[in-house]
């Protein structure tokens, strides 16, 4: 049965793509579901970091599964497959909590792109990363010639896309893309978010927004947070509330 499931591991949030049966492809239904799951960890003080990774050890996600899209109209696929993916990838990319991807095995096309969509990534030594798309007659939908430009040099991105390419856990390295290559994926993820616990999760957020801005990543949303939560901590704030509930004019004072 495909799905992406949710469990906890103390304050870490582990998704896990499962799909063995076709390399962790992923469907409408998958993705719907890691939306909701998404929400869910947003909203719980308590997960400090979410991991993704995939079932078994030949996959993290293969990509998109062709037997599902591959019958939609072409109005069907940019609408809904397309669109309704990148929207779910750019929830995923935006999350509030640090996020990692555990590549326990290959990431192609869209799951390069899920992966691309983590904060940092690890990656054992046998998976390999590639864009596959134009092999059956289609491009990267789910941000592969967008974010990913942002985190490889532009030549890498075309051996994988335009040439068709794989590129090792080596090489991922080397470029930085990757943070470490590790024979257990998962194990070495949840090291990396052990050490949330010794930072302080309002700050993490506030940074990770002030980089996401920087980097252009959802900018309009990242800046207008950041200014929210400055006004929302203020004495004005509250003085503005309560004069609302109590029916008269604010006193503000700049505090």
């Amino acid at each position: 049965m495909s799905a992406i499931t949710l469990s906890n591991e103390g304050p870490v949030a582990v998704l896990t793509v499962s799909n063995e049966a076709k390399l962790n492809a992923l469907t409408m239904a998958m993705l719907e579901a890691l939306d909701g799951h998404l929400t869910q960890i947003d909203r719980d003080p308590d997960t400090r970091a979410v991991i993704m990774t995939g079932a078994g050890d030949k996959a993290f996600c293969c990509g998109a599964d062709i037997g599902e899209w591959g019958a939609l109209s072409p109005a069907e696929f940019a609408r809904a497959w397309v669109r309704d993916g990148h929207r779910i990838f750019d929830r995923l990319a935006r999350l509030s909590k640090p996020t990692i991807a555990a590549l326990n095995g290959h990431a192609f096309g869209g799951g390069l792109e899920l992966a691309t969509a983590c904060d940092i990534r690890v990656m054992t030594p046998r998976a390999t990363l590639a864009l596959p798309e134009a092999k059956v007659g289609i491009v990267p939908g789910w941000s592969g010639t967008q974010r990913l430009m942002r985190l490889l040099p532009e030549p890498v991105v075309k051996e994988m896309a335009v040439f068709g390419r794989r590129i090792s856990a080596e090489r991922a390295l080397s470029f930085g893309f990757v943070a470490d290559v590790a024979a257990d994926a998962l194990s070495a993820a949840m090291h990396l978010a052990a050490d949330l616990a010794d930072v302080s999760p309002r700050a993490n957020e506030i940074t990770k927004a002030m980089i996401h801005a920087a980097v252009g990543e959802d900018r309009g949303a990242a800046i207008e947070a950041l200014g929210s939560a400055a006004a929302g901590a203020s004495a004005d704030r509250d003085e503005g509330v309560e004069a609302f509930l109590d029916k008269r004019f604010p006193k503000f004072t700049g505090q």
